[in-house]
């Protein structure tokens, strides 16, 4: 729907109220424009009264019916906002909801599966079922008794399960009562719906008694809401309970995805709906949810004399109490500026720890990650406790400095003792570990200087946000952005200047365009060939004959390596749907890898007596990138085509970093370049820390350095796009290709970001070795073309 139509009807503006334009949208037509307002109101599932859509729909009733029969059928959430309409006029309390909900799934024979993530979650707290409990249910459906299959109602629970989280704060409301209800109750029971229908607008559930409460919302005689206040701050705790299924996309679980990786425990209500541009009542209806599924926590609750069935007086919650010690009894050791150990570089954490509460909270550093990282975590079967929190990284897309203590300890006990592919989700969880321990409450990686904490923040989760909101969400809680290294080709960068970045600027600097600038830039590389979407190769280049293996790189995704022999039939399949880098990797079984961590250090020759060999550093190519390696963080990999290992193709080649010595720089070329924290090697990881500590890459000075450099890299990076590239008119840039990118940069409104995708490749490209050229007039006839 067009934005600005949709702002008319979310604020209510009749036909008379509308400009000629959205009208016009609507053809002019009143009967489209009614269409619309029933049909947007329904999905967004809004209350009938003081709606616009009581012009459209005269029967209350009418409405509502539509509105819970549309969420059942497209899986959405039960509406609690409206639980007084739904249970006090439709008798439709969530328990029933979400068992007609399965009753129907499961007579289409629709897998678990097709449930959203938090529906599943809400029809797991009420009706016990999970994924097992439904495929045995699916299974006893399918055991046809006499020629009959049985109804899938009959498997369904008659009752809600007992809520496990049920806190006193929460408001009981007397549903829908008959004269048959009554009679059915208890003297007690009798007592509490009299007690409730003379309080009419519902009372605290905790002054009440709690077995007879629960008695009554079995029977779904009364319901139960979370009231959530302007001035109440929120508590996000691992997740427990999720559901991983899959995301359908309705208005509301957006919004819960939204409000999960903007939310923190010392931001109010109301001044989050005002970060996030959200009307009040919608934030309060998703932590209301949060808060009903487990998920989150009220961070103070009122101290109240609660009835003794609730154990007396409730104490309100506080970081210390729910969450973990900002502050674990730590051994002092000693530490020194720079870290020559082969140990990970850790401050000592009882020296920096600066106590938040002490004097108010402070902005702190956020640690980008993608989800291929929690991927690592989920799949290594590392630790029992350690899925939890790659569960809430990944789902709520943030985990905040307050769980930390908790997931590093989970962390410690992960052991390196892995092999082959599973030795890589290891080494990402270790290296992981160091980087926390290494950022965390260190001073000298604190612009401010004095040591902050650090928030785990998922880049696919912010990219959820629009370019605005994003921008505002940092500049409340951060003022240091730091990037893992690599990020996948699949995620979109998160583009800023405010606060400072420590990885890539623009989501281009993280795609196959980086990687062909800096070859035709330094002149060094391996043979590629940017194929665009739609190209058939009749035959592989003959640049290529040498070369046993190759490397593939499908557009957005990550490269593989592949057999020279039966590469050709996967290419064309590939190009049929999207543009391949394709190039050289190996003239033998395997290639040897070589990182160089920047900024640039040097091996003093003349110290080093007894060193045999050129230091890689020292490769004439890297000196012509001082722009793209200053003042940041990062690593660039170089390739040797003409390695030679043992027999055994059950090892990876060897990880070369740091103090690389090399014997010609000839034999060497330049593969990648990343910007960022790298985690996939401990020590990779390690020497790009102790450049960062050494550098004082972290203060202002360096930072504001950094943002001209920046500048400088993107203008560089788009200049070459747009001279290899077929621009439309209408594209990002526009004019002065440089003067654009650079008031671009300044604006935080970066090619990439809010939706807007990295350029495609137009043309079909091709790095020859020296430099890249266009391949209009390529001879493919010719067979026994080389370089």
């Amino acid at each position: 729907m067009n934005p600005e139509v949709e702002l008319h009807l979310a604020r209510n503006y009749g036909w008379n109220k509308l400009p000629a334009s959205v009208k016009l949208s609507f053809g002019n037509s009143h009967k489209e424009w009614e269409k619309a307002v029933l049909d947007y109101n329904i999905k967004n599932q809004r209350r009938w009264k003081g709606s616009v859509v009581r012009q459209v729909c005269k029967d209350e009733k009418k409405y509502y019916q539509d509105l819970i029969e549309y969420s059942r059928n497209h899986l959405m959430l039960y509406p609690y906002h409206l639980s007084d309409v739904m249970v006090k006029g439709l008798r439709i309390t969530p328990f029933v909801y979400y068992s007609r909900m399965m009753e129907t799934i499961m007579e289409q024979e629709r897998s678990y599966d097709s449930l959203p993530n938090f529906t599943a979650a809400d029809g797991l707290r009420l009706l016990g079922i999970g994924r097992n409990q439904y495929i045995d249910m699916m299974n006893q459906s399918r055991n046809r008794r006499f020629f009959r299959r049985r109804p899938a109602s009959m498997l369904l629970p008659v009752k809600p399960i007992p809520p496990t989280i049920m806190e006193p704060y929460w408001e009981i409301h007397i549903g829908l009562v008959t004269e048959e209800d009554i009679r059915s109750l208890t003297p007690p029971e009798k007592a509490m719906v009299d007690l409730l229908i003379d309080a009419g607008s519902g009372c605290k559930v905790g002054i009440l008694d709690k077995s007879t409460c629960l008695s009554l919302y079995s029977r779904g005689l009364v319901y139960l809401t979370v009231p959530v206040a302007d001035g109440d701050m929120i508590v996000v705790p691992p997740l427990e309970n999720f559901v991983m299924n899959r995301v359908m996309g309705d208005y509301f679980e957006n919004l819960l995805y939204k409000i999960f990786v903007s939310i923190d425990e010392h931001t109010k209500i109301v001044d989050l709906a005002s970060v996030l541009e959200v009307d009040a009542e919608l934030v309060k209806n998703a932590v209301s949810m949060y808060i009903r599924l487990g998920f989150a926590k009220k961070k103070v609750k009122e101290l109240l004399d609660w009835h003794p069935s609730w154990g007396g007086t409730v104490s309100g919650y506080s970081i210390t109490e729910d969450m973990t010690s900002y502050a674990a009894p730590l051994e002092k050791e000693g530490t020194s500026e720079v870290f020559d150990s082969k140990e990970p570089p850790v401050l000592d954490k009882v020296a920096l720890l600066r106590q938040p509460s002490e004097e108010g909270y402070t902005k702190r550093i956020a640690f980008l990650f993608d989800s291929t990282l929690t991927a690592f975590l989920m799949m290594g079967n590392l630790s029992p406790g350690l899925k939890t929190h790659a569960v809430t990284m990944f789902e709520v897309g943030k985990l905040s400095d307050e769980s930390l203590d908790s997931f590093l300890s989970e962390l410690e006990k992960v052991k390196s003792t892995a092999e082959g592919e599973a030795k890589r989700y290891f080494d990402h969880a270790l290296t992981l570990r160091n980087t926390i321990q290494f950022l965390r409450y260190n001073a000298a990686v604190d612009p401010a200087g004095v040591g902050a904490g650090v928030d785990l923040i998922r880049c696919e989760s912010l990219n959820s946000l629009d370019a605005s909101t994003c921008s505002r969400v940092l500049n409340k809680n951060y003022h240091l952005l730091i990037s893992m290294a690599p990020l996948s080709n699949e995620v979109r960068t998160v583009s800023s200047s405010s606060p400072y970045h420590i990885g890539p600027p623009v989501p281009e600097v993280n795609s196959v365009w980086l990687k062909m600038s800096v070859y035709h830039l330094t002149g060094c590389g391996p043979v590629s060939f940017l194929l665009s979407k739609g190209t058939r190769l009749p035959h592989l280049p003959a640049e290529l004959w040498e070369y046993e293996r190759l490397m593939i790189t499908t557009w957005g995704h990550e490269s593989t390596i592949v057999n020279t022999s039966n590469v050709l039939m996967a290419l064309n399949e590939a190009l049929t749907h999207s543009a391949v880098l394709l190039q050289a990797y190996s003239r033998r079984s395997e290639a040897e890898i070589a990182y160089v961590t920047f900024p640039l250090e040097f091996r003093d020759d003349a110290e080093g007596e007894g060193v045999v060999g050129l230091d890689l550093a020292r490769h004439p190519a890297i000196e012509k990138l001082s722009f793209l390696t200053s003042n940041t963080c990062g690593y660039i990999t170089f390739i040797n085509h003409n390695a030679q290992f043992s027999d055994r193709q059950d090892e990876s080649p060897p990880i070369r970093a740091g103090d690389v010595t090399v014997d010609r720089f000839e034999d060497w070329k330049m593969l990648d370049i990343h910007f960022g924290v790298p985690l996939f090697s401990t020590e990779v990881n390690h020497h790009a820390c102790n450049l960062l500590l050494r550098h004082k890459l972290c203060s202002e000075e360096n930072l504001t350095q950094l943002t001209t450099n920046h500048r400088r890299l993107v203008l560089f990076l788009l200049d070459f796009i747009a001279e290899h590239q077929v621009v439309p008119e209408d594209d990002y840039l526009t004019g002065d290709q440089g003067s654009g990118a650079v008031r671009a940069f300044a604006c935080q409104q970066m090619p990439g970001q809010s939706g807007v995708p990295v350029p495609y490749p137009t043309r079909n490209l091709m790095f020859d070795g020296q430099r890249v050229v266009e391949m209009t007039d390529y001879n493919w006839s010719s067979r026994s073309r080389r370089r």
